[in-house]
Formats: structure tokens, sequence, C-alpha cells
């Protein structure tokens, strides 16, 4: 019984290994953790052109408690949620921004994904990192969570 237990754990680390290896590369195993984990996190909303990192605060909702998060936290790391092998789409700046904090009194976040949207879906980074990933099925989904989230507290869905 022991024998089966130490095998069905092995093969569940192996199994949540396999679903996030590019997510972990691209995000970075601490950047990652924390957007499954912050206690805070915030959803920005960029001005058009360069966007001000990080916004005026009228710009800025704290998302920590919005419906749907967790499952969008899981969402972001799962490597099946995006088209890895498509080119990120290199088309207007980033519109919103996720801001993950490790303190929840901390003036600044400790990783902030941006995201781009466009008519073939959108793309995300995380700034102070190189590259950039094609949104792929999650790009749906997001769109109608970020608006939702974005007018106003308890929204998203």
């Amino acid at each position: 019984m022991i024998g089966l237990g130490v095998a069905l754990a092995v093969f569940a680390i192996a199994f949540q290994r396999g679903q996030t290896r590019r997510c972990l590369s691209f995000y970075g195993s601490e950047a990652a953790h924390r957007v499954q984990t912050a206690p805070r996190v915030e959803l920005w909303r960029l001005g058009p052109g360069m966007p001000q990192l990080p916004p005026p605060a009228d710009r800025r909702t704290d998302i920590s408690q919005a419906r749907g998060l967790v499952h969008l936290r899981r969402g972001l790391v799962e490597d099946a949620n995006f088209a890895w092998d498509a080119p990120a789409p290199a088309g207007p700046a980033p519109v919103f921004a996720l801001a993950f904090f490790d303190q929840p009194a901390a003036a600044e976040p400790d990783t902030v994904v941006l995201i781009r949207l466009d008519a073939s879906g959108g793309a995300l980074e995380v700034a102070g990192r190189p590259g950039a990933v094609t949104l792929g099925r999650l790009a749906g989904g997001l769109r109608k969570w970020l608006a939702d989230a974005a007018a106003g507290p308890g929204a998203g869905g």
C-alpha cells in the first residue's frame, strides 16, 4: 500500500511538472509561484502608448478577492493555455497588467504580468523579463474576466 502511495505521488508530481514546464521557464519559478500564491493582486488599466508602471492610483484595482481569480491564477501557469509555437503578436501596447504582491501592504509588486489584447487573441509578457507568449485557449476567457474585473469589486467570473 505504501508503495502504491509513493508511486501515485511520483506520478502526480511528474504530471504537474509536465503541465507547467514551459510556463515555469517563461515566468521564472519565483514569479510563477507568485502568480499562484501572492496574497494581494491588483489589476492595472494602462494608458495608451507606453504604459506607466505603476499607473496612477485611480487606474489600479485590488482584485485579491475577485471571483474567478483562483481559476485565472491556475490558468496563467498551465502550458496548454498558451500557443507556444505561434509568434507573439507585436501589436498594441499592453492595456492591462496583473500585479502580484508578496506582502499585502507592500508598496511595489514583486511580479507584473503585462497583457496585450488584439483581434487574434493577444499575448502576455512579464515585466523585466525578455519575450512574450501568445495567448491560446486562455484568450477568450481572459478577455471576459478582465472586462468583468475592471468593472468593479466583486466582479470577475
